[in-house]
């Protein structure tokens, strides 16, 4: 039994004690609702200036204007987007660590390419959202190679000493697919940054690649570079005068690209809620179609519930695509 004797600095402690206790949920429901309360900070996987690094950027600027917040891109690239996937799904889960990226490649691609990747692709995320789709083309330099016919017999006949760059697994999976349908021997160059890539295909140094149209903007819209073909089967609205694979010739290549929102698992779900909603609300203003629009990319428009359902489904394509490029993780 407590004999401590009653006075009036134990009264005040003791109710100072009742008052903190229910204090701390309501504390944390208050800070929820008045998301966002300072900067939030967008991952970008990319390095500064590539191409769709300047995507992130759009979209976070988008998000400045919804929310009345600064949001600051981080840039951690290298490791096929890894690195800014797993700094991500180690962040503190409060809504101000997002995540804006080509999930197809970092959640969905990169399970099969990596044997040990540091995170689940799936359950280490809350998924907020899609926001546009698009498909990667078969870029080469523009006084090279004018059609898929005439590269691929070219291929062939250098065997393994012509070379293909790779930056992401989407094109590096088109690539191999490609090799597989017509049993080339082409030999894959990796490269940790976009603008290395585009200076050894521009010097001769590889003979094509797989990538979003974003990413070679400038040297496309310059005539240095030009699409062959989309990885789509068919042609894309939003990428008038290049063909779908199918069409260009590439039987059984349909691989299509989208972009998303996610954050770290244990978010609150209140917090999500309104992500889902700025981003939807962004994806689907004009400027952003237009924006999009111009760089090959229709809006996709969804919320948390169809972004799991996509990845989940995406995850089971991918283990075909795998079995036809005869993927080996490393």
């Amino acid at each position: 039994m407590d004999t401590k004797p009653f006075t009036r600095r134990n009264l005040l402690s003791g109710g100072a004690a009742m008052l903190a206790a229910p204090s701390l949920p309501l504390t944390s429901a208050f800070a929820q609702s008045d998301y966002p309360a300072g900067p939030i900070r967008a991952i970008s996987m990319f390095p500064p200036g590539a191409g769709a690094d300047g995507r992130i950027r759009y979209y976070s600027a988008k998000l400045a204007e919804k929310t009345g917040k600064t949001v600051v891109v981080e840039n951690r690239a290298g490791a096929f987007g890894n690195i800014a996937t797993e700094f991500v799904a180690r962040s503190k889960p409060d809504g101000y660590t997002i995540y804006i990226c080509p999930s197809s490649s970092m959640l969905v691609a990169n399970r099969f390419i990596f044997k040990n990747l540091t995170f689940d692709p799936i359950n280490d995320f809350e998924h907020i959202t899609t926001l546009h789709e698009f498909a990667f083309s078969l870029i080469v330099r523009s006084d090279r190679f004018h059609s898929v016919p005439e590269i691929t017999a070219y291929l062939k006949e250098k065997g393994d000493k012509a070379s293909y760059g790779t930056i992401a697994a989407p094109g590096y999976v088109a690539g191999e697919v490609y090799k597989a349908k017509f049993n080339l021997a082409t030999v894959e160059v990796k490269y940790k940054e976009p603008n290395s890539l585009i200076n050894d295909l521009l010097n001769g140094q590889i003979d094509y690649t797989f990538v979003d149209l974003n990413t070679v903007a400038g040297p496309v819209k310059d005539g240095k570079m030009k699409a062959l073909c989309m990885t789509s089967a068919e042609a894309l609205k939003n990428v008038p005068g290049v063909p779908g694979a199918r069409e260009a010739g590439i039987p059984g290549l349909d691989l299509r690209n989208f972009w998303s929102v996610h954050v770290p698992a244990k978010t609150p779900k209140p917090i999500c809620d309104k992500l889902e909603i700025w981003f939807n609300e962004i994806a689907a203003s004009p400027d952003v179609v237009k924006f999009n629009a111009a760089t090959g990319a229709d809006a996709l428009i969804g919320n948390s519930k169809m972004l799991r359902e996509l990845l989940e489904r995406e995850t089971r394509n991918w283990a075909t695509y795998a079995k036809i490029a005869q993927l080996v993780p490393i």
